[in-house]
């Protein structure tokens, strides 16, 4: 029987042909055409103000940080349920993750509770858009400008998705994008900050040049260029930028056949729900998901470890997803939750995310989703 993974990379055709070009340009460190495309791509279509392109998103994330000028004691108020990147970025300058419950609808952020979490020390929120699916930005950014705080979005799973019309990442003071390869749109390793207050931009290219004036002086704006402030190199070359504007080039295609493979598992895991055994993703009104996490909740008292043994058994990789930060020895000893998590601690217990990447056929989510009910009664009968 052949395995069905998790994730498979997909290819447009046209990245090394990029990476060809690229080579004969002569200019493989960063900053070159093809990053520069990739920048204009992303204010066109993202929405952005000012783009640029870093190493990770973990790097976006970091650079907000600095931007936002995150001192020992600061504290950044964040989901627990996401990666570890959403808080590292905060704590590698002295910031205190404080960590809210998620709604139980769409796993984000409940912005109901982030008021009541805000302190003198607060410095920034940071929504983390789970699947693709939008936070509720509109509450989030009337709580950020009530307090004068930042938001910064964690959109690493956004890109092709949007909020009210908006692109994910877009609707913040910053946006972090990422083009990991099990993202929808990838280069492998990659990343974007996204800079949407105008004020940021240029100090943004400075922290992203090492703590250098390097982008104004190749604009001519200045004779030399020096060290300005605090920076880092978080700059991709240009080999990672040409294969990401390939990447970009087709991302409406790509989305398009996403959701396509997202919509199938939704009608056919429709009985599993009627059935009680599990319960689909809800996509709130208003929220144009780009299908890039096709997950299932189990019933409560199923146990999870039985059910993706069952399903690996039978040449089916899906999988868990993020131990919740609170819980863990590192956001215990640096952060601090808010109030009883109990969605978090609950639904981070039940979900099962899908296979799904370009390519996977009808008669491979038949065998996904069957596999799935058989593996639910095999573990509710034991």
């Amino acid at each position: 029987m052949d395995l069905i993974p998790f994730n498979r990379p997909y290819m447009t055709g046209a990245e090394f042909s990029f990476i060809d070009d690229a080579k004969k340009r002569n200019m493989l460190a960063g900053d070159g055409w093809f990053t520069k495309e990739c920048h204009r791509w992303i204010e066109s279509e993202a929405g952005a103000r000012t783009a640029l392109l870093t190493h990770s998103c973990t790097a976006a994330l970091e650079m907000a940080a600095l931007l936002i000028d995150i001192q020992p004691g600061d504290e950044i108020i964040m989901p627990s349920y996401t990666f570890v990147s959403t808080a590292n970025a905060f704590v590698l300058r002295g910031g205190v993750p404080v960590f809210v419950d998620i709604r139980s609808d769409t796993l984000n952020i409940d912005e109901l509770q982030i008021e009541s979490a805000i302190t003198n020390r607060t410095k920034a929120i940071v929504p983390v858009h789970y699947a693709g699916v939008a936070c509720e930005m509109s509450a989030i950014l009337a709580v950020a400008s009530k307090h004068a705080v930042k938001v910064v979005e964690d959109a690493a799973q956004g890109v092709m998705a949007y909020y009210k019309g908006m692109p994910l990442g877009s609707v913040g003071d910053f946006g972090a994008f990422s083009f990991h390869e099990t993202k929808n749109v990838i280069s492998g390793e990659g990343g974007a900050l996204l800079v949407n207050d105008p004020e940021y931009s240029l100090k943004a290219e400075i922290i992203r040049e090492k703590g250098t004036d390097r982008s104004r002086f190749f604009r001519g704006e200045v004779d030399k260029y020096t060290w300005q402030s605090v920076g880092s190199s978080f700059l991709p070359g240009e080999i990672i930028a040409a294969f990401l504007l390939a990447q970009l080039q087709s991302a409406v295609k790509i989305t398009e056949m996403r959701r396509e493979i997202w919509s199938r598992y939704n009608m056919l895991a429709e009985s599993l729900e009627s059935d009680g055994l599990i319960r689909r993703p809800i996509v709130p009104v208003g929220c144009e998901h780009n299908a890039h996490i096709f997950y299932v909740l189990l019933e409560k008292g199923v146990d999870r470890s039985k059910v993706l043994s069952f399903m690996k058994q039978r040449g089916v990789h899906a999988l868990f997803h993020y131990v919740p930060l609170h819980s863990s020895p590192a956001g215990q000893h640096f952060g601090r939750a808010h109030g009883q998590l109990l969605n978090t601690d609950q639904l981070s217990e039940r979900i099962i995310r899908l296979p799904l990447w370009i390519g996977l056929g009808e008669d491979d989510q038949i065998r996904v989703v069957d596999t799935l009910k058989r593996a639910i009664e095999s573990a509710k009968c034991e």
